[in-house]
């Protein structure tokens, strides 16, 4: 078989805007972050590869290796911390005290709500200036709003758990036998 009858591929030059495909990384809250961020692959290391060769040769083409693996190592990343994001928040709502936890959720609620309002203004936003801050709002709402609901989840599933405690104003009564 010749290798000029294969359909030809065309090959794809990847740019720094390539790795705004997906949603960006997750905001890692500081009071959970220790116990999310523990264990997880923060490619650090590829990011400095990738900057090295950026700084090197001055332009993406020459650095296509780097962009790719950064790309796959990040998403990797943000799906792994998402789902931590959400089981924290889950096991937060079953483990917390009730007004903490309905007192987290109102934060979430209002937090989810600002970021809404900014969204809506930054649609005004044109280029690609508009765009970056559609994409990040959009990601962080996301985000905020799956964590919102494993709250809630979890709380649900605490309330299903827990006992309902009957009123004990029963006298105690001694038996003879």
């Amino acid at each position: 078989m010749d290798v000029d009858s294969k359909p030809g591929m065309e090959e794809t030059i990847l740019v720094g805007d390539d790795l705004m495909m997906g949603p960006p990384s997750p905001i890692i809250p500081p009071e959970i972050a220790s116990h999310v961020l523990e264990g997880v692959d923060l490619c650090d290391g590829i990011l400095r590869n990738l900057f090295l060769c950026l700084q090197i040769n001055d332009i993406e083409p020459f650095c296509q290796d780097e962009i790719a693996m950064y790309r796959q190592c990040a998403e990797r990343r943000d799906k792994e911390l998402r789902q931590r994001l959400q089981d924290s928040e889950r096991k937060l709502g079953i483990s917390m005290p009730l007004e903490l936890a309905h007192e987290r959720s109102k934060q979430l609620e209002a937090e989810s709500s600002t970021l809404e309002r900014r969204l809506i203004l930054a649609s005004a936003a044109e280029g690609m200036e508009g765009f970056r801050q559609r994409w990040s709002l959009h990601g962080r709402l996301t985000d905020t709003k799956r964590r919102l609901d494993a709250l809630k989840q979890g709380m649900e599933n605490r309330i299903k758990d827990e006992p309902v405690e009957k009123p004990t104003t029963k006298k105690k009564s001694w038996f003879f036998w």
